[in-house]
This record gives C-alpha cells, sequence and structure tokens, in this order.
C-alpha cells in the first residue's frame, strides 16, 4: 500500500469525535497541529476526494500549499473541544510545528497588592494568587513594579519589613522617619490609615509618583547627593517605561484587557494593555516572526489563549480586541472553562474603548518602526548560510564542564536578540563520558519543551558526533529545531589555535564550514559558544567547591582522597553516595570504611 492510500484510508477512518490531528510530509517532519470538534468533519474538509485526492477548493494559499506537503497524518481524541484547544496549545509549544504559530508562554506577571487583613498593611509584590480574602490587586506590570513599591517605601513611612511589625521594638527605620513604629503603638491604626490611603495613590496614578519622584531627584542634585540622584533618574525611566501614555479615562472602575495585533514586512507585533479600575494600569508587548506560513488570526488565538492559560489575581469584565478573529467561539468557552465566568470578547467601534484600541495600534505602528531600524543583518546572514527555513532570532547554547569525573554539570544559554539571563539554565548530570553528558542535558531541554517552548536553532559545542546525537534526539520527538555544532579545528589530534584566534569548524547534518576567522557569522555563533563556555565553568567551579568541601569532611571522618574518587566514579555524587545503603557501599570499600561513611551522612 503506498502513502497515498494510506491517507485515503485514515481520512476514513477518523472518528466523529472532538480530538487533535496531526499533519506530516513526507520526511516525517510534522506540518501542523489543529484542534477540531469533529475529527471527521474538521479534517475532510481539507481535501476533496475525486477524481483524486487533493486540496479542497477555497483553501487559502497558506493552507492549500500546506495540505500539497501532507503525506500522512495522525490524531488523538479527547472528551471535548475545550480539552482539544488545550492539547493543541500544550502540542504546538512542544513540537513547534512548520505552520503553526508559536509564541512563548507568557511570563507570570507580577501585580503590587496590599492584605487590608493585617492590622498595620504594607504594599508588596507578587507573582501568585494569595490565600487572602482581603487583599487588593494591582497590575499586572510588565515592568516597573518593584521600582514603584521601592518609590513608595521612600516616600510614604510604611511599616518598611514584614519583620519589623513582629519585632515590638523601634528599629533603625524609625530613627531615620521612614517607618512610625507602629510595633511600639507610636501610630494608631486609623491614622496609618491615611497613610496607606496616600501610598494608594501613587500606585493609581504614575503621574503623581514620577512628579514626587521628579522632586526628591532635584533635591538629591541640589545637595551634590549625585549617586542617590542617579538611582531615583534609573527608576523614574523605568516605570515611565512601564506602560504605553494615556490620558483615557473609561469614567468608570472596569477591569479590561485589551489585545492588538499588526504586521509587518518581516515581524508583527502584538501589543497587551490592562485597564483597572478605569485607568491603563501597564501594558506589554511581543514580537513574532512573519513569513510565508504566517497566520493572523492564530497568532491572536495564540496569544489570547496563553495569556489566560494560568491562574491570574485579577480577571477582567471584558476583553477588547481590534478585528474580528475564526474560531471566537473556541476562545469563548476556553475562558469560561478556566474561570468559571463569561468575559466577553468585543471590537469597539466608537467611544473611548475604541480610542484605547487606536492607541494601541499607533504602539504597534511605532514598534514595528523602531525594530526595524534596530534590525539585526545577522539572522538573515545566518539563514543563508546554513539553508534554514526561517530566519533564526532564538538560539539555545548547550556546554558540559567536568574535571576527571568530578562536579559533571552542564549549562545552557540563551540568546534571543540578547543573551536572555533569565532563561539560562544548569544541568547536574551524572553520564561520565561527553556523548552521555550531552545526551542527558538535551533529554532534559526535550523534556522541558510543554514549559518552556522549544527555540529556533540548537547550537552544540562539539563535532559532528554529538550533533547527530541531538539530531536522532529531535528526530524521536518530532520537534522543528534547525541544528549546528561548532568544534575548534584539530591538527594532529589536539584543537589547534594560532595567533590567539580558534579555527573553529561550523557543521550541520550536511556540510562542513571553516570559515575565515573575520567572518561576522562565524563570530556569532563563537560568541554564543563561549557564553555557554563561560555559564558551564563557573558552575562547575561552584560545584567542585561544594564537592571539595565535601572530601574534606570525608576526609576528616578517615576517608581518604583516592576512596573518595572510587565512591564518585561509581555513584557519581555525593547526593547518591548519602542516601546510599550500606550494602550499596559494601560495593565499593570494606565494611569499616562503608560504616564510617554511612555514620558520618547520618549525623550530618
Amino acid at each position: 500500500m503506498n502513502e497515498l492510500d494510506n491517507l485515503i484510508n485514515k481520512l476514513k477512518e477518523l472518528p466523529n469525535k472532538s480530538g487533535v490531528y496531526q499533519y506530516f510530509d513526507k520526511d516525517g517532519h510534522l506540518l501542523y497541529i489543529g484542534k477540531a470538534k469533529s475529527l471527521k468533519n474538521r479534517v475532510k474538509s481539507y481535501f476533496k476526494f475525486t477524481p483524486t485526492l487533493a486540496p479542497a477548493d477555497k483553501l487559502g494559499p497558506r493552507i492549500y500549499k500546506m495540505i500539497c506537503e501532507v503525506v500522512t497524518l495522525e490524531y488523538i481524541v479527547v472528551e471535548n473541544e475545550n480539552d482539544a484547544l488545550i492539547l493543541e496549545n500544550s502540542l504546538i509549544k512542544q513540537l513547534k510545528p512548520k505552520y503553526n504559530i508559536l509564541l512563548r508562554d507568557d511570563k507570570t506577571y507580577p501585580y503590587i497588592y496590599i492584605d487590608f487583613q493585617e492590622d498595620f498593611p504594607r504594599i508588596d509584590i507578587t507573582r501568585k494568587i494569595l490565600k487572602s480574602k482581603d487583599i487588593k490587586y494591582f497590575g499586572p506590570y510588565s515592568s516597573g513594579a518593584r521600582d514603584i513599591v521601592d518609590s513608595i517605601y521612600e516616600i510614604v513611612p510604611l511599616v518598611q519589613k514584614k519583620s519589623c511589625i513582629k519585632g515590638n521594638e523601634a528599629c533603625l527605620f524609625y530613627q531615620i522617619e521612614k517607618c512610625k513604629a507602629p510595633c511600639e503603638g507610636k501610630i494608631s491604626k486609623e491614622d496609618y490609615k491615611l497613610l496607606v490611603d496616600e501610598a494608594l495613590s501613587y500606585v493609581y496614578s504614575k503621574s503623581k509618583i514620577l512628579s514626587k519622584l521628579n522632586q526628591k531627584m532635584e533635591k538629591l542634585s541640589s545637595e551634590f547627593r549625585f549617586e542617590e540622584a542617579m538611582v531615583i533618574r534609573d527608576r523614574i525611566s523605568t516605570i515611565k517605561k512601564s506602560q504605553i501614555t494615556s490620558t483615557i479615562d473609561l469614567t468608570n472602575n472596569d477591569n479590561i484587557d485589551l489585545f492588538v495585533l499588526k504586521v509587518g514586512k518581516d515581524r508583527a507585533v502584538i501589543v497587551k494593555m490592562f485597564i483597572r479600575d478605569g485607568k491603563l494600569a501597564s501594558s506589554s508587548n511581543d514580537f513574532l516572526k512573519v513569513n510565508e506560513y504566517f497566520d493572523k488570526d492564530e497568532a491572536y488565538k495564540r496569544a489570547i489563549i496563553n495569556y489566560y492559560n494560568q491562574e491570574l489575581p485579577i480577571i477582567p469584565k471584558e476583553i477588547l480586541i481590534a478585528e474580528p478573529i475564526e474560531e471566537m467561539e473556541d476562545i469563548d468557552n476556553f475562558i469560561f472553562e478556566k474561570f468559571n465566568k463569561k468575559i466577553s470578547i468585543n471590537i469597539p467601534k466608537i467611544g473611548k474603548k475604541k480610542d484605547l484600541i487606536n492607541v494601541a495600534l499607533n504602539n504597534c505602528d511605532e514598534l514595528l518602526r523602531i525594530d526595524s531600524l534596530n534590525k539585526n543583518q545577522i539572522y538573515g546572514e545566518i539563514k543563508e548560510l546554513f539553508e534554514f527555513d526561517t530566519t533564526p532570532t532564538r538560539f539555545e547554547v548547550f556546554d558540559n564542564s567536568h574535571m576527571m569525573g568530578q562536579a559533571t554539570v552542564g549549562a545552557m544559554v540563551v540568546w534571543d536578540e540578547k543573551f536572555s539571563k533569565e532563561d539560562y539554565r544548569h544541568y547536574n548530570l551524572e553520564a561520565k563520558d561527553e556523548y552521555g553528558q550531552m545526551r542527558e542535558m538535551l533529554m532534559k531541554r526535550v523534556d522541558s519543551f510543554n514549559k518552556n517552548p522549544a527555540p529556533d536553532v540548537w547550537v552544540i559545542d562539539g563535532g559532528k558526533t554529538l550533533l547527530t546525537l541531538a539530531h536522532d534526539i529531535l528526530e524521536s520527538v518530532g520537534v522543528n529545531i534547525e541544528l549546528i555544532a561548532i568544534a575548534k579545528e584539530k591538527i594532529d589530534a589536539k584543537a589547534h589555535r594560532a595567533k590567539g584566534k580558534a579555527k573553529d569548524i561550523i557543521h550541520t547534518m550536511d556540510k562542513e564550514y571553516k570559515l575565515i576567522t573575520s567572518d561576522k557569522r562565524l563570530q556569532f555563533v563563537q560568541r554564543l559558544r563561549d557564553e555557554a563556555h563561560r555559564f558551564a565553568i563557573t558552575f562547575h567551579q561552584k560545584q567542585k567547591r561544594k564537592d571539595d568541601k565535601k572530601i574534606s569532611l570525608l576526609q576528616i571522618k578517615g576517608i581518604g582522597e583516592a576512596k573518595v574518587k572510587k565512591l564518585l566514579n561509581y555513584f557519581g555524587t555525593f547526593e547518591t553516595i548519602s542516601s546510599a545503603s550500606l550494602d550499596e557501599l559494601k560495593n565499593v570499600l570494606n565494611e569499616k570504611d562503608s560504616q564510617l561513611i554511612k555514620d558520618h551522612f547520618l549525623e550530618s
């Protein structure tokens, strides 16, 4: 039976049930993941069956091109359409199909909050829902939350630290007039409430807090306290950047979320705005790559689902968008199932809500304009050189480090138009050889794709063998990631450096590239590799210091360095040694030494 017959049979077998379907090309690469209320009806709608199997009439250019590439399909049946939507979203993040839009998960935004259940409440920051009925949340904040809170504590003498109120004794904050010492009863609850009201007025009005900070900065400058003035200046700058500027006031206390998308030549941008108590609280934006597979409706859908697929302290009354999108009913149902609350999704035509949409659209235009000015040509050159399908911007780079098998660690650094240090990861590894260590690290990364979606490119510090390993791992899970490896040129089996310049070779699965040392593309990849190496070495040194300390403690107990190395070679880590049974220890050392070690860890 040929591939066409297999596909026809699969289409005939489709059940009339909710589920997720996956399309694959002739090489087994995943093309697209979709969801359906009825798999049978939805998937068949892409095809016509006479005179031969072919893409259906009236398909858009993007879908038509995709269906022309489809050779086989797979599907997963679920209970209902909402479950299908959630599974679809999760699989897209994990597997990165060619024709789907991939938005990285919204970070858990920080919220400013105050707990009125406390006698003398403080303003603080949280990223999760707290268990108290009397908490008031403000936000979310894409940036600037910490600067706002720190500024308020500079201006208003609230209780400065959580531990202060428990101390029952006035501390330094009282002496420097930054706290009224409610711990000693030096201020009543009624008078403290006035301070809280003042503090909240700064949360509600960024213009008010900025005015106060400017006054403070000028005063510090006049007193020649320039370093302190610079701290306030930087704080002002961060708070200003934390939101889109708008004077629009909805004249009510509604909570509204807004999503707007604009598509440029090479990139699209999604702007999110959060209106709280009728005023614009904060905003954020995400850039997306635009290619021949880009679908505006899907981008909108992913942005909304990604944001609401988490627990939120503040649920909006309404969601505003700039234009109609397909499958609006699916999004409505998803949000209702998530929060057990009907939230209307509207496209305002007139009035202040329409004005907010226009503000967001104007900001989209400005963000795309600035982005085009800052456009980095290196990504297009990387795409062209290595024959990638799309222009990459997000790279993950892997390296490992050890010394004589001790403190074996791995490191992943991330480049997303700059080094994204909050996304760096360390890995403690157990494998003894370089191949096993890289395999262990890459498998750990693959296992986390559902939480942290795949990048555009993996860069492996190593040669063709490790590149093939990475390729086989990605093939086994069906994830579409471009791959390169960088290794030093070897002469007589030794890594070669000439006049301080590394003679590095870049490998893809099909080719080997020996670029001149001044080539910007080589220098870019080297910069990524060097950062991964630095990050791995730093972590290795830290872990080795821990291990050296543990070795010295064991030696105090009468176990020499040679025996410690035997244990590490057998068990891999000190943690495994510490949890080993006496019989397991006796596989390596004699009974007396094994008992010494067992007693040592029991006492620790």
